[in-house]
C-alpha cells in the first residue's frame, strides 16, 4: 500500500513539475488553442474525403523544391500510402494539419479513416482498418502502407498489424499518445471501449502476447504533458518480438501530438528514408536496426541511433 501511494505521489509530482516548466506553460497552451480549432473543425470531419485525381505524378512541373526533393529521391517513398486513424469519439479533422504537412513535404497519398464514433470494440475496429488498407492497397497498386494512429488509433492499427496479419500491409505504424499499456483514466468511464484499454484488460493482455516475425516497423511518440495516459511512459511501446523505436516529445500535450511541427518533421523523414526491408538508407537519418542493444534517451530534433526489439524507453 506504502509503495502503491509513494508512486502515485511520485507521479503526481513528476507531473506538476512537468506543468509547471517553461514548455510545460507553453505546451498547455497550444493545447488549449488547438482544442478549440479542433472542436471548430469537428463537424467538417464526419463529411465523406474526396477522391484526388492528381495523386500519381509522373512529372515534377509544378512541384515545390521541398517536394521535388522527396520525388527525386525515392519516388516510391513519395508515392507509398499513408492512412491516418483518428482516437476515441473524434474524426479525421484532427489530422487537419498532420495531413497538409506530410502533403507539403512531398507525400503524394495521404488518405483518412473514419471509424464509427460510438465504436465499442478495438478488435471490430482494427477490422475495419483491414478493409480499409485493402481497398487502398488495389486502387493505387501498392502492397504496403505506412499508418499513423492518434490515442486509441494507435492501438487500433497495432492490433491490426499484430493480430489480424496486418504486418503484411502495413510497412511502417507510427503511433501518437497511444496507452499502449493501458491508461488508468480509462477507469474514468464505464464504457466497454475503454475497459479495454486500461492496463489489466484482455486486450492489453492479447496485446503483451508473442508476436514473433512481424515485418512491420513501429515508431511510438509520447510526451510528460499527456493528460490522457497515465502513466506517461504506458505511451512507450515496450514488446521483445517487435522492431520500435519510442521518440519522448518534451511539454506536448495529448491532443496537439498531430500538430506538433517537430513531430510532423520526425515523421516525414522516417517515411521517406525507409528501404522496404524498414533499413535507412540515408546517412544521419535515424536507423531502425534489427538487432537489441542499449537504448540511450532520444527527443525529437536530436535523434539518436538506435533500434531495439526489447525494451525501447526514451527520454526523461
Amino acid at each position: 500500500m506504502r509503495q502503491a501511494v509513494g508512486r502515485a505521489r511520485a507521479a503526481t509530482s513528476a507531473g506538476m513539475r512537468a506543468v509547471c516548466s517553461p514548455s510545460g506553460v507553453r505546451g498547455a497552451a497550444v493545447e488549449a488553442a488547438w482544442i478549440a480549432a479542433h472542436l471548430a473543425l469537428y463537424p467538417l470531419g464526419f463529411m465523406q474525403e474526396r477522391a484526388r485525381t492528381g495523386d500519381a505524378r509522373y512529372t515534377l512541373e509544378g512541384l515545390p523544391p521541398i517536394q521535388r526533393g522527396l520525388v527525386i529521391g525515392d519516388v516510391e517513398a513519395a508515392g507509398t500510402p499513408i492512412l491516418l486513424v483518428h482516437g476515441l469519439v473524434d474524426n479525421r479533422s484532427i489530422f487537419t494539419l498532420l495531413r497538409r504537412g506530410l502533403r507539403r513535404r512531398g507525400f503524394g497519398r495521404v488518405m483518412t479513416m473514419n471509424y464509427p464514433v460510438f465504436t465499442s470494440d478495438v478488435r471490430l475496429a482494427a477490422r475495419t482498418l483491414g478493409e480499409q488498407v485493402e481497398a487502398l492497397c488495389a486502387e493505387t497498386g501498392f502492397e504496403r502502407v505506412h499508418v499513423v494512429g492518434h490515442s486509441m488509433g494507435g492501438i487500433i492499427a497495432r492490433y491490426y498489424v499484430q493480430r489480424l496479419g496486418g504486418d503484411q500491409r502495413v510497412h511502417t505504424l507510427v503511433t501518437l499518445g497511444s496507452p499502449h499499456a493501458g491508461t488508468r483514466a480509462a477507469h474514468l468511464l464505464p464504457q466497454r471501449i475503454c475497459r479495454q484499454l486500461r492496463p489489466t484488460s484482455d486486450l492489453m493482455t492479447e496485446l503483451a502476447e508473442p508476436a514473433p516475425g512481424l515485418r512491420t516497423r513501429f515508431v511510438s511518440f509520447w510526451t510528460d504533458l499527456d493528460q490522457l495516459i497515465v502513466p506517461k511512459r504506458s505511451a512507450c511501446l515496450e514488446h521483445e518480438d517487435l522492431v520500435v523505436r519510442n521518440v519522448f516529445v518534451r511539454g506536448v500535450g495529448h491532443m496537439s501530438l498531430p500538430i506538433h511541427g517537430k513531430v510532423v518533421h520526425e515523421i516525414c523523414t522516417t517515411l521517406a528514408h525507409l528501404d522496404a526491408d524498414g533499413s535507412t538508407r540515408t546517412a544521419g537519418v535515424t536507423p531502425m536496426l534489427t538487432r537489441p542493444e542499449a537504448t540511450p534517451p532520444e527527443r525529437v530534433g536530436r535523434p539518436a541511433v538506435r533500434r531495439t526489439r526489447h525494451k525501447a524507453s526514451t527520454g526523461s
